[in-house]
């Protein structure tokens, strides 16, 4: 199995962080993992077969192209031998791309029909019929993504800040990050919960466990105690934000293996200078006071 990532063109850095193409061997069993949670995502299975769950409950197929929401909870999955593919969206592309408020597809995911908000994905299934290669698939996308900017911009300038400040290690309260956007704490909560898909609140939470859990995912030698972020008293306030965000609890995910996640952090690291999607800011984004 195979883990290979790509940046998309400097014109769509703000919008989409990375795309990635997972490889399963023929031959070789079916993977199973866990993703932890994400900005939204395309998934694409081709010649394979693919199944997900957000939260607990059973694995549902959801070939040959999904979307999933923003979430906060991890998300179970298996890939039989096959090619996979993931486009990650950011918060800006989420509100250029769609006329969807994010809330409404949060920790929640489809297959995409012709009736689904995500419908003008469908295309990029023909990105790889014939098994290219990474940089082709990626300049295919490239070319049906650049094409779909062309819908009207959005509140950019202030989607931008709030990414920006919810990056920041030292932005630790809802008010903080409000100061930082530029906005009232109201306001903020309202863009929150259209584009990013969460409360400031639970946004910062998240952010917070997912700092630590990178730490862990990019050496899992290391104690949980040694990755915790600056914000955590101490390793039990960690605890219960490790099970109110994987559903299980630190030993236990330690425990089990990680086939895809490990390759996929340290693969992603090397092209995208980040472990995680949730943590690579928006690049390339030129703001109106420029």
């Amino acid at each position: 199995m195979t883990v290979s990532y790509a940046l998309p063109a400097p014109a769509l850095r703000p919008y989409v962080s990375t795309y990635s193409l997972t490889v399963v061997d023929p031959g070789t069993p079916t993977v199973f993992d866990q993703v932890y949670p994400e900005w939204p995502n395309i998934r694409m299975s081709v010649g394979g077969d693919m199944a997900a769950c957000t939260g607990p409950g059973p694995l549902v197929d959801c070939n040959p192209i999904c979307a999933i929401g923003p979430t906060t909870h991890a998300t179970h999955f298996s890939l039989a031998p096959g090619r996979y593919w993931s486009i990650s969206l950011l918060p800006l592309g989420w509100a250029r791309f769609l006329d969807l408020r994010a809330n409404e597809f949060a920790d929640y995911w489809e297959v995409i029909g012709e009736d689904s908000p995500f419908k003008d994905f469908v295309p990029l299934l023909e990105c790889d019929r014939r098994h290219r290669s990474l940089p082709d698939v990626a300049a295919r996308i490239d070319k049906h993504l650049l094409a779909m900017l062309d819908r009207p911009a959005r509140r950019e300038e202030v989607i931008y800040k709030a990414h920006r400040a919810l990056l920041d290690p030292e932005v630790n309260s809802v008010s903080a990050l409000a100061a930082q956007t530029g906005i009232g704490v109201r306001a903020l909560e309202r863009l929150s919960l259209s584009v990013f898909g969460f409360s400031p609140r639970l946004l910062l939470r998240r952010q917070r466990f997912l700092r630590s859990l990178a730490q862990f995912m990019l050496d899992p030698s290391l104690a949980w105690i040694d990755t915790l972020d600056s914000q955590y008293v101490d390793q039990a306030h960690f605890i219960r934000d490790f099970r109110r965000f994987m559903d299980t609890t630190p030993s236990a995910y330690a425990a089990q293996p990680h086939p895809v996640l490990w390759a996929a952090a340290k693969a992603r690291t090397e092209i995208a200078g980040k472990p995680m999607q949730v943590l690579q800011p928006p690049s390339g984004f030129i703001s109106e006071e420029e």
